[in-house]
């Protein structure tokens, strides 16, 4: 299959051209209001609910979601689905908890927020660098799964080649935030999302039409294609359950997935591009619609992959476990699905690329270069500019790093910065937002707390190295048993906030505290709120 693949690529190379081609137009359509900050950050705030849920949705359906979630239901069954339901289930958080009042400060990053009612230079600082290490985290992600997908349907199996690859999507993506802004990554948002989950539908009908839309005809097809012990497929603990180690494991991602979506910056950021509260929360609805529809579709497509391709040419095939995907598209329907399909998921990748760069650059040249180093004073265009040249920076550091972590799964990859999202920024969040007596000591305990001992783990822990997977093989540092440091970073964190606030014996502005919990709550004033 994989020769007869590569054989057509240049069908596939054809509707990737156009497709970027179109994209392209978009963007500089966009570029043409991108005239200050407001615009450049978040466009204007011009995006009703529907069109930002639907962006957010397009933001969030990563290629974790769609390569690394469908290879992993289809090697690993019943234990894979787990990243589907921790994703959507982590919406509820984010609606319930984040989504309403953040979007009440009326800024335009998480620091905004943060630095309402605690000293604005120590938590900027801490905010923009937990932004920028979870942005990377994330960026690994998606650079990996673009270097999987193009090497797969170009028949690159050498690593140099990847390597090209990868550094292409990350020359593309610096190319659409710079040009774009806020409003082109949204517009390039909604189409990748409504392309997106089209194709995923589509494909769904197509695998259940095979097998009689009889769900069960599809899972025992997908157990006798697995071989001998092919059941495990449909039980609990094939991934997670053999050891205690790796039940550990599931409650630690479980927690990283449910608690890192309501703090993840590239999201937080989204909030902000609506006019109203109301719109905000919209968003959020629409979002765990198409989201929910989404994450059923894969449940199908991973026993689908399963059932029709094996799991060993899975595994087998140029960027193993992510590969799922555009196998079972081309089974289906041949080089033109195989070509539609590798085209919406590279779309993918560029569109979350594309929101995640954007929100370094504004954390950095807001937070840092206006707020701190200007003292909220920056020349009349600077802001913009330094947005851009941050944009460049970050685009190099993912292109490096998407070349170091490849081969590793996309879905996993996502999780660590799940966890480092939900260690470094999530506590803060809810502290700064529920807490009268939470104090910027408490703040910043709580923020470089998580990121260190999150970063820690991550390092010293199995994806790292000791074994087949890691990123040194050869090496053997992994003294942390567990693959996700969730279970142990988050409490940490929230610990360290409550314990940096009641050693403090300072204490805040109450009347800031007194405007921001009105504000949150009310929105009253959001809407005359600009940023420096």
């Amino acid at each position: 299959m994989i020769e007869s693949m590569q054989s057509t690529a240049w069908v596939n190379i054809l509707i990737f051209a156009l497709f970027v081609t179109v994209t392209m137009i978009i963007v500089f359509r966009a570029s043409r209001n991108n005239r200050t900050a407001s615009d450049y950050y978040a466009a204007g705030r011009s995006f009703s609910g529907s069109q930002n849920g639907t962006a957010i949705a397009g933001d969030y359906l990563s290629a974790a979601s769609f390569l690394g979630i469908t290879g992993a239901i289809a090697i690993n069954g019943y234990d894979g689905f787990l990243y589907s339901i921790g994703f959507l289930v982590a919406w509820l958080v984010a609606l319930l908890l984040v989504a309403e009042l953040l979007r009440n400060t009326g800024k335009f990053t998480m620091a905004d927020v943060l630095s309402f009612r605690l000293r604005q230079r120590p938590v900027r600082i801490a905010a923009a660098i937990s932004t920028l290490a979870v942005c990377f985290f994330y960026l690994l992600a998606q650079m990996n799964g673009a270097g999987t997908l193009v090497s797969l349907l170009l028949g690159i199996g050498d690593r140099a080649g990847q390597s090209v690859v990868i550094a292409v999507v990350g020359l593309l993506m610096i190319f659409y935030v710079l040009i774009g802004g806020m409003k082109g990554t949204t517009w390039v948002q909604i189409i990748k999302a409504v392309l997106l989950i089209a194709g995923a539908g589509l494909m769904t009908i197509w695998v259940l039409s095979l097998y009689g839309f009889n769900l069960s005809g599809l899972l025992d097809a997908a157990v006798l294609k697995a071989g001998p012990g092919g059941e495990a497929l449909l039980n609990p603990g094939k991934q997670y359950g053999a050891t205690a180690a790796s039940r550990l494991d599931f409650i630690s991602l479980g927690l990283a997935l449910v608690l890192g979506t309501a703090a993840l910056p590239h999201v937080l950021m989204r909030f902000y591009t609506v006019p109203t509260a109301k719109e905000a929360r919209r968003s959020v609805v629409w979002a765990i619609w198409l989201i929910g529809i989404f994450y059923l579709f894969t449940l199908v497509l991973g026993y689908g992959a399963g059932a029709l391709i094996g799991p060993e040419e899975i595994t087998a095939a140029p960027g193993g476990v992510n590969s799922a995907a555009p196998l079972l598209a081309f089974a289906l329907g041949g080089p033109v699905l195989l070509g539609l399909i590798a085209a919406v998921a590279f779309a993918t990748i560029l569109a979350v690329v594309a929101g995640l760069t954007i929100t370094a650059a504004a954390s950095f040249s807001h937070d840092i270069y206006s707020s701190v180093l200007k003292k909220g004073k920056p020349a009349p265009g600077s802001e913009v500019k330094v947005a851009r040249i941050t944009v460049v920076v970050v685009g190099v550091v993912a292109i490096i790093g998407g070349i170091g972590t490849n081969g590793q799964n996309v879905a996993f990859l996502v999780a660590l910065a799940f966890a480092v999202a939900a260690s470094a920024n999530l506590p803060t969040i809810l502290y700064s937002l529920f807490w009268r007596r939470f104090t910027t000591q408490g703040a910043l305990w709580s923020i470089y707390g998580g990121l260190a001992s999150a970063i820690l783990l991550i390092v010293f822990s199995p994806v790292v190295s000791g074994s087949a997977t890691a990123m040194f093989p050869d090496a053997a540092f992994n003294w942390f048993p567990l693959s996700n440091p969730g279970i142990v970073s988050i409490p940490v964190a929230f610990l360290l906030g409550w314990l940096g606030t009641v050693l403090d014996r300072g204490s805040e502005d109450p009347v800031k505290q007194a405007e921001m919990e009105v504000r949150s709550l009310t929105g009253l004033g959001a809407e005359k709120a600009t940023p420096h």
